[in-house]
């Protein structure tokens, strides 16, 4: 593995249709999460267009069969599956994993919920860190052998920007001791997703599994539900806190859906990334460290492999 920077010819304005151009993924199998809108149905359609057998790992399957229908009619796909999953539950995502035969190359972790009001799992976990990080967690490590199976699978973890905001804080994760502030614990699931494709790469690299994160920039789908005036005046509360000598930070670029799903189907499917692991990706290249005054780039805290590790064993103990 490389120590420079990645970089690619894609840029932030790159589309899927750009990035997975030239690419054939006939014979291999995918996984996407929360494939039924947004980003999710979208890197779904880009990697399903290529070749893929892609399976949409949806909590309303209704809605994913409607989905399914319409991305093999699009893409002239021979066949896109729907099964259910619920990340919340464990016992959803350890049904999911136990049904699954044969390889997995391609498992994208996209699904997630944001700035939630205070909820909490049947077990008591905060339910942005349940849904964001331990239910993809669960997911991966249960899938672990159909990933080994595929030689050269890739697993694409999207992380977020927010990721800035929080730590994983790992004394208080479900935040029983301090006040839920729905940002923080968004921030902090977001980061999670960082440190697993960190801890993940370097635990199976002799597998042949590569693991990334990505930031898919500014899209608005239906991950903003939350986005209520409370929720926005939070956001710019710790907006703020990332500001220099009282500068406002710059306001992110919106992205089209084709645009932000783009970095995800790069990392999931393109040759160029052929031997990269354990990276944080943005504008379909490598991030560089975060600059104080904006709202870019990837936090030390994000890629830090002591706290990796440590999130490693903390996640595998909460679902024992």
């Amino acid at each position: 593995m490389t120590t420079t920077r990645v970089t690619t010819p894609f840029t932030a304005q790159s589309t899927t249709s750009d990035v997975i151009a030239g690419v054939d993924l006939s014979g291999r199998r995918a996984v996407v999460t929360g494939g039924a809108s947004g980003l999710g149905m979208e890197t779904a359609r880009a990697l399903a267009g290529a070749g893929a057998q892609v399976t949409l790992a949806v909590r309303d399957t209704a809605a994913g069969q409607r989905v399914a229908a319409a991305i093999a009619a699009s893409t002239g796909a021979a066949e896109v599956q729907v099964a259910p999953l619920d990340l919340s539950d464990p016992a959803s995502v350890r049904s999911f994993t136990a049904a699954w035969t044969g390889p997995l190359h391609i498992l994208v972790n996209n699904a997630g919920v944001m700035a939630a009001p205070e909820t909490r799992t049947e077990q008591g976990w905060e339910l942005q860190f349940a849904v964001n990080h331990l239910g993809h967690f669960a997911l991966a490590t249960g899938l672990h052998r159909a990933l080994v199976e595929a030689g050269g699978a890739r697993v694409v973890s999207v992380s977020s920007g927010a990721h800035l905001f929080s730590p994983v804080v790992f004394d208080d994760i479900h935040f029983v001791e301090r006040s839920y502030d729905p940002w923080l614990a968004y921030g902090q699931s977001k980061t999670a997703n960082a440190l697993f494709a960190v801890e993940a790469s370097n635990r199976w690299a002799d597998d042949g599994i590569l693991a990334n994160s990505v930031m898919p920039g500014g899209i608005r789908t239906n991950l903003q539900r939350h986005m209520g005036d409370e929720q926005r005046a939070l956001f710019m509360t710790h907006m703020r806190a990332l500001a220099v000598d009282g500068q406002d930070v710059p306001a992110m670029s919106l992205k089209t859906v084709e645009q932000g799903a783009a970095t995800s189907v790069l990392l999931a499917a393109s040759p160029l990334l052929d031997g990269v692991g354990g990276r944080y990706f943005e504008d379909c290249n490598e991030a560089e460290l975060h600059r104080p005054g904006t709202q870019t780039g990837v936090a030390p805290h994000a890629l830090d492999p002591e706290a990796a590790a440590r999130l490693w064993k903390v996640s595998e103990q909460t679902l024992a």
